[in-house]
């Protein structure tokens, strides 16, 4: 109870305000621009415009070059209500929250000059986007005549008949796959309905979406950019006052404390998160089972903490390092901020080597040989994000498949997509009578158009201070 009274004072001091000035060492923060501190990206109603454009965006620019691509002339994305598609989020609108009953998305490729053809067969237009398309039924109103009725069962495959029949394409694409999640969507008992229901000569058209969802749920817009560098600060933001006095007073504040302002933070400001936050501590003299599960904060520990903000649908994800100053210290031993410049440098190497072409196994290979030329003991786990946290694209290793990872390793990086550069780098520190300290960092980048690499807003070099 002691510890949740002496958190009270500086959880209601930063509810008041979306921004704080840095109480780190490094250079402050820029604060949000926002019209009210409680919103610090505009109403609902704002946010849901700006959405809406980059849906207009993604399926007029993106989906007609990843359709030729990926050699899809026609693509068929079925699902029912709850049970959505992974690349749902890519394709509705952001008033749209599930499927209606059951979707079924078409994109017919006609050519370059005519287009991509969109329809929905069930749900609505998502803002224009797509062309409904109806199955329906006349039914009574009890002596008021007839009304039309949508039907969603069996009779939206029957009309999903009469557009192949119509169009007549050579291949059918459907998200089956034992690579990606993201391109395994169709369910097996929609598929069951859809074979039965097309019969055996629609049927032996079918055949895998393969990357094409991947790269659609990946690919992001310019508007998308200059938002996701606003949304980084934010994160950033709660960071520097989380590993503050403002949160933290040594001796009494445990990790988990820590961990439910910071969570708390983003309910306030009526934004998400899409992973629990996570503090820990190393320690000098102590290990990791010593310091236990929730260990109060002392002077002279380290920090480190793993956080993302959703908002507008898109995802952040930031791992940054804190010290606890010892009483009389005005900066971190020499041992740890060289623990920190080591992390900094892989972030460098992994930086360089993220390349569009290239598959995410290629990029380790090369980043890990840089890595153990320059005598790095590290290890990189970075992933694709935007839409989803753990994003849609190639892996860049895993924490415990730095070998590679088989299949979904294997997929390009692509301009216009985000990565999580993620990764930690050990360190022997001489002040800690050379104990192993591991600087884990994860820092958000955009692959631009011209497939340049650039940090969303900037990476931290410098640790956060508790005073």
């Amino acid at each position: 109870m002691r510890t949740r009274l002496r958190l009270l004072a500086p959880l209601v001091l930063s509810t008041a305000c979306a921004s704080v000035q840095s109480p780190s060492a490094g250079a402050p923060s820029s604060p949000v621009n926002s019209s009210s501190s409680e919103r610090p990206f505009g109403t609902l109603r704002e946010q849901a415009e700006r959405q809406q454009s980059w849906l207009r965006e993604r399926m007029d620019t993106a989906l007609p070059q990843l359709m030729r691509k990926h050699g899809i002339e026609m693509w068929v994305v079925p699902m029912r209500e709850y049970n959505e598609d992974p690349v749902f989020k890519a394709l509705s609108a952001p008033t749209t929250f599930a499927a209606r009953r059951r979707t079924i998305y078409v994109f017919h490729d006609r050519g370059p000059e005519k287009g991509v053809e969109r329809l929905a067969l069930g749900g609505g237009s998502q803002g224009g986007i797509f062309t409904p398309r109806r199955a329906q039924q006349q039914v009574s109103q009890g002596g008021q005549g007839l009304r039309q009725a949508e039907l969603w069962g069996p009779d939206q495959w029957l009309v999903l008949k009469q557009v192949l029949e119509e169009r007549q394409p050579q291949s059918i694409a459907l998200d089956i796959s034992r690579t990606f999640a993201f391109a395994d969507g169709l369910s097996h008992g929609e598929y069951e309905g859809m074979a039965e229901a097309l019969g055996p000569d629609w049927v032996n058209r079918f055949k895998p979406s393969g990357g094409l969802p991947v790269d659609l749920l990946a690919w992001r817009g310019a508007d998308e950019v200059r938002f996701y560098e606003d949304e980084t600060k934010l994160a950033w933001n709660i960071i520097e006052t989380a590993f503050s006095n403002q949160v933290i007073t040594p001796g009494v504040t445990t990790t988990q404390d820590v961990q439910w302002w910071m969570r708390q933070r983003l309910t306030d400001l009526g934004l998400d998160t899409w992973f629990q936050p996570s503090v820990s501590v190393q320690r000098q003299g102590a290990t990791e089972e010593q310091l236990g599960d929730n260990p109060v904060i002392q002077r002279g520990d380290v920090l480190h903490c793993d956080y993302g903000v959703t908002a507008l649908r898109l995802n952040t994800d930031t791992q940054h390092m804190g010290y606890v100053l010892r009483e009389g210290e005005t900066d971190a031993p020499e041992g740890l901020k060289v623990a920190l410049k080591t992390s900094n440098r892989l972030q460098d190497i992994v930086f360089e080597e993220l390349r569009p072409g290239r598959t995410g196994n290629e990029v380790l290979k090369i980043a890990r040989k840089r890595m153990t030329d320059e005598g790095i003991d590290g290890t990189i786990y970075s992933h694709p994000i935007g839409l989803h946290g753990h994003g849609a694209g190639a892996m860049v290793g895993l924490w415990d498949r730095q070998e590679g990872v088989p299949g979904n390793g294997d997929h390009p990086v692509m301009a216009n997509m985000w990565y999580s550069i993620e990764l930690q780098a050990t360190s022997t520190v001489p002040e800690w009578n050379g104990q192993r300290v591991r600087s884990a960092q994860e820092e958000d980048v955009v692959i631009d158009a011209e497939g340049r690499v650039h940090w969303a807003w900037k990476r931290q070099t410098q640790f956060h201070f508790v005073r």
